[in-house]
């Protein structure tokens, strides 16, 4: 099925294209008879079709982040900062917010971390920031809701400690391991035995589970996820990002 829709969008792109050459060879007095001189006039201008793409690229962007916008308002911003499944730190009137889905195992969450603290940092006085598990299983395997669950039982255990543990974890190379978790939590200052037994326990499985079932809710499919403000940045985020982000406010 999806091979099917594949090439259905693929033959409808290059229709759209085909019309687009049309219309301007007629705008400069220059109308196609036949296949062939549409092909080579193709041929000739491909400015027109790298044109054509990003212009339809650009507005596909702009029809899913309307609809990303209009999801976050219809949920609603105090839903992304429920302590049932978010770590919660900064003012409750903060000018700011900012929200990340990750996933401790994903590449691209770990390369935003190095602007992720930066943002942090600088912006602890005026942002209220929300850090949400979104664990996918299906493509890091159950070692990533192993992660996620050490990261709620850390937040419980000592709010104080999490960014330090967070930082931790997203900062490795590999997939994360028991024994990096507990590494994790030496150099936090946890209580390494009380964390072990927070991970079993089903109310930490519950909350990765909520949290989990919240991104799908509002329409997630992928780590990182920022919101900024109300509005929605699907991906790898680096400093200038983030300022620009704010900046829209």
């Amino acid at each position: 099925m999806q091979n099917v829709i594949s090439t259905l969008v693929t033959a409808l792109c290059g229709a759209m294209i085909a019309v687009a050459a049309v219309i301007v060879m007629t705008n400069t007095g220059y109308m196609p008879v036949n296949e062939v001189q549409l092909r080579n006039y193709l041929i000739s201008h491909p400015q027109i079709v790298n044109e054509m793409a990003a212009a339809a690229q650009k507005a596909d962007d702009a029809k899913t982040a309307a609809a990303n916008e209009a999801m976050v308002k219809k949920v609603g911003l105090n839903a992304f900062f429920d302590p049932k499944i978010a770590f919660v730190t900064g003012p409750e009137n903060a000018a700011n917010t900012m929200i990340e889905f990750y996933d401790y195992d994903c590449p691209f969450c770990r390369a935003s971390l190095p602007a992720v603290q930066k943002i942090v940092a600088q912006r602890k006085g005026d942002t209220r920031f929300a850090f949400i598990e979104f664990p996918l299983r299906e493509l890091h395997g159950e070692g990533a809701v192993t992660a996620a669950r050490a990261s709620v039982a850390a937040a419980r255990q000592q709010p104080d400690k999490f960014l330090a543990f967070h930082y931790f974890l997203m900062g490795q190379a590999e997939a994360i391991t028991e024994e990096m978790i507990f590494a994790g939590a030496k150099q936090a200052g946890l209580d390494i035995a009380k964390l072990r037994t927070d991970m079993m326990k089903p109310e930490t499985a519950a909350t990765v589970n909520a949290s989990y079932d919240f991104a799908k809710k509002v329409g997630l499919d992928g780590t990182p996820t920022f919101i900024i403000n109300g509005r929605m940045y699907p991906g790898a985020m680096d400093e200038a990002g983030f300022n620009a982000a704010f900046a829209k406010k």
